[in-house]
């Protein structure tokens, strides 16, 4: 090409007239005549510009596609430069000590031979580099294809599966990653483990009560096998359908029968059990969730759980868990009076209350249980704040005027007021009078306000709600704005028990009359059992119409493997040792093992009063923590979990009563 060809581009040279000017300025310098002489000249600017757009758009366009195609840093490094090749081709590193061996001259992997190299192999560099092009290009191909299958795979999960896998993953990560620490580990003191008083007793001595407990063991064995095989890490088992079961109760978190299970696992000295257990929860229990949870529910299964497991065996990660969960609770409490909400989204922290509870009002049964197992997450912890939540209560109820004497089951957490005048010591009130009396006991007897509030409510139930049927049946019935309603539940059988632990305390007039309030009341709920087909008992029973401790409802006929009554056989019987107490016991393991056992596990029935069996095929997780537990406790000896020692929460986890002394050195 010409030179004179490239000077519109660079410059023009320097014409007369123009001496001194600058390559590419002279068409600017004069007057007129350099324009004049050379009329072309005028273009020469624009033409620079436009070529030099249309050069820079092309050098753009061309790097541009290289680096936006996929995976450009592998198109790049694999076919401009063959690094690939290059790693491969790179001795491995030395071990320690040794020296690093260069490779020797012309060795692959040079600076000369990935550029063809001297003399008479560039036409062999060259073939490699197009081999090696291929070769990338194909694995790129391969990268892609499978990416999109695992898409492809990914789409077809079901939600929960997806999300499931994304929380394994993050688990996982977290517990790999380096620096790891356990949720809430800095904030936990130093405790001594005090080894447990009575967590595994000795054999019964007569032979025929061994023999009776070992039965119960297996029962245990049964229910927890099955649940393993079909049901491990949900929430419950469906023993008919072989299958996991979810409440809502418990929103996203899993595992309600392991964290259940766990002390009655460990009492009844099934080792591997427990042990597997829990390796499950130190895995694979995980409470960072999205998810709207009953705080009740959760507080007594999960939160009572872990504190017993802790207790008894002194393992850490229960008391770490306990904790976490704990704290996840704490925002429920965020009213204007403090009394807490009855659910929580544990992610958020938005908490409401049941819908059909007397005007979003709370229930007495529900935020008038967490006392026992705040109170030892604040000992556990160090942390104040649990105990200080659990205490409010106290201070607003104490504030608050009682009908009669008597707790409405419903009480508006804004306003502090009272909702629907409805008592019950059954649903919705029952719990709240089990954990005034235990926390009196829990603090070494020290918890004075506990036990002047159980003793006075006590006094306005006998007064006001208990009753006796014409042939001479105790029961306590419901209070619906002065009014009673001669109905008695299931769950309101616990109170037998309830009465028999706390005569000790009685005022001393009433000592035997708290003791005999438990006989009558043991005596009424076997009745109930006694009434029917199966020997199992309603869910609910009546006293009017002419009938007596029979229900009467198609919908109270149901028994979904409750422990209430068999609690309450405990009770009496370490308190009386009347043998009528172990023979009713018995009764029920019969009708249990009769009418409820299934291949896959145990199951509740829909009518007690037929003779046809219609199972609602799902194992409950108190079925293994209250219902297996309370019966292989009335067939053992008194020395295992003494009640001198032990308190049990309202889903039978036993907590260690908290002594003055180990308190006073705890503060």
């Amino acid at each position: 090409m010409p030179a004179g060809s490239l000077l519109p581009l660079f410059g023009s040279p320097a014409g007369p007239g123009v001496s001194g000017a600058a390559l590419g300025g002279g068409a600017l310098v004069g007057a007129g005549g350099r324009k004049g002489s050379c009329p072309s000249g005028a273009f020469r600017l624009t033409e620079k510009f436009v070529l030099l757009l249309v050069f820079s758009a092309f050098i753009t366009l061309c790097f541009g596609a290289i680096f936006f195609l996929p995976d450009s840093s592998k198109l790049l490094s694999g076919v401009f430069f063959h690094s690939t090749k290059l790693r491969q081709q790179q001795p491995p590193p030395p071990a320690q000590g040794e020296p690093r061996v260069l490779p020797p001259p012309g060795a692959g992997g040079s600076s000369s031979s990935s550029y063809g190299g001297r003399g008479g192999g560039a036409a062999a560099a060259a073939a490699a580099a197009e081999g090696d092009a291929a070769e990338d290009l194909a694995r790129i191909r391969e990268d892609h294809e499978r990416a999109l299958r695992e898409a492809k795979e990914t789409l077809q999960k079901l939600p929960d599966e997806i999300r499931r896998d994304i929380n394994q993953d993050k688990s996982n990560f977290l517990q790999n990653r380096p620096g790891r620490r356990e949720p809430g580990a800095a904030e936990l003191p130093d405790l001594p483990f005090r080894q447990p008083v009575g967590a595994a007793g000795k054999e019964p001595a007569d032979p025929l009560v061994r023999e009776q407990r070992a039965k119960i063991k297996e029962m245990m064995k049964h229910a927890w096998d099955n649940y393993k095989h079909y049901a491990w890490g949900l929430n419950e088992l469906k023993p008919i359908s072989k299958q996991g079961h979810s409440s809502n109760l418990f929103g996203n978190i899993q595992g309600a029968t392991i964290v259940d299970a766990l002390d009655t696992l460990y009492i009844m000295e099934m080792k591997d059990e427990f042990k597997e257990a829990k390796e499950w929860v130190e895995k694979n229990l995980d409470f960072n969730v999205n998810a709207e949870v009953s705080v009740f529910e959760v507080n007594i299964r999960f939160v009572g759980g872990l504190l017993s497991a802790y207790y008894l065996s002194g393992e850490e990660v229960f008391r770490k868990k306990a904790v976490e969960l704990g704290k996840k609770l704490l925002p429920a409490f965020n009213t204007p009076t403090g009394i807490p909400w009855a659910l929580l989204n544990i992610k958020s922290g938005i908490g409401r209350n049941w819908p059909w509870a007397s005007g979003g009002s709370s229930i007495l049964a529900e935020f008038g249980t967490l006392h026992l197992e705040f109170m030892h997450l604040s000992y556990l912890s160090g942390n104040p704040v649990f105990a200080e939540k659990v205490m409010n209560i106290r201070k607003v109820l104490n504030q608050l005027d009682k009908p009669e004497g008597l707790y409405p089951n419903y009480l508006n957490p804004s306003s502090g007021q009272w909702g629907q005048h409805h008592v019950s010591v059954g649903g919705l009130g029952d719990s709240f009078y089990e954990y005034l009396l235990k926390a009196w006991l829990m603090s070494d007897k020290t918890d004075e306000e506990g036990k002047q509030m159980y003793y006075d409510a006590v006094q306005s139930i006998e007064t006001h709600l208990i009753r006796k049927s014409s042939t001479g049946l105790m029961y306590i019935a419901e209070w619906k704005g002065g009014l009673l309603e001669h109905k008695m539940g299931h769950l309101t059988c616990f109170a037998g028990g309830m009465f028999v632990l706390g005569a000790d305390g009685a005022p001393a007039d009433k000592t035997e009359r708290h003791i005999e309030l438990g006989a009558e009341i043991a005596r009424t709920c076997h009745e109930s059992y006694d009434r029917t087909s199966m020997k199992l008992g309603p869910e609910a029973f009546r006293f009017d119409g002419g009938v007596e401790a029979i229900a009467t409802r198609q919908n109270e006929k149901y028994y979904i493997l409750r422990p209430e009554v068999i609690e309450t056989y405990m009770y009496m019987w370490r308190f009386t040792h009347d043998p009528k107490y172990r023979q009713w016991g018995w009764e029920a393991v019969e009708a249990l093992e009769k009418y409820c056992r299934v291949d896959g596990g145990y199951s509740g029935v829909r009518d007690v009063y037929s003779n046809h069996q219609s199972h609602d095929d799902v194992q409950q997780s108190f079925f293994l923590s209250e219902t297996l537990k309370y019966l292989y406790l009335l067939f053992s000896e008194d020395d295992i979990l003494p009640f001198e020692h032990w308190v049990f929460n309202t889903e039978a986890h036993p907590l260690p009563v908290l002594s003055r002394e180990e308190e006073g050195k705890r503060k």
